[in-house]
């Protein structure tokens, strides 16, 4: 039983990370256990991917942000929590940005929620 050691190109690498958006070493580590096969490569970064987020799920999100809306009259409004692992990113523009976007995306459901009761 003789091993046969498949050549993997920067190009083939290339491909999957476009093709996954997976980081390049796992890319290239993913084409050589699939022997350059790169639907099998597909597959096996699904797994590891799926792996990872199993163990991300068990991780304590005690940080992150606050945003409210009131609606005028004060009788209706939504408060949006939205949790990280770090203050590092709890204070980047990216993660605020988000939850603005939050709050400002449930805003016309309790727009019209109020125009229901009227």
């Amino acid at each position: 039983m003789g091993t046969t050691t498949v050549n993997i190109s920067a190009a083939q690498v290339k491909d999957l990370r476009e093709k996954t958006g997976a980081p390049m070493m796992d890319c290239k580590q993913a084409l050589t256990e699939a022997k350059g096969d790169m639907e099998q490569a597909v597959v096996i970064l699904r797994k590891k991917g799926v792996s990872v987020a199993a163990k991300k799920a068990a991780r304590v999100t005690s940080e992150g942000s606050v945003a409210s809306y009131i609606h005028a009259g004060g009788k209706i409004g939504v408060l949006v929590e939205v949790n990280c692992e770090s203050d590092f990113v709890a204070r980047t523009d990216d993660f605020k940005e988000l939850v603005h976007d939050m709050r400002c995306t449930l805003r016309p459901a309790i727009r019209s929620s109020c125009a229901k009761r009227m």
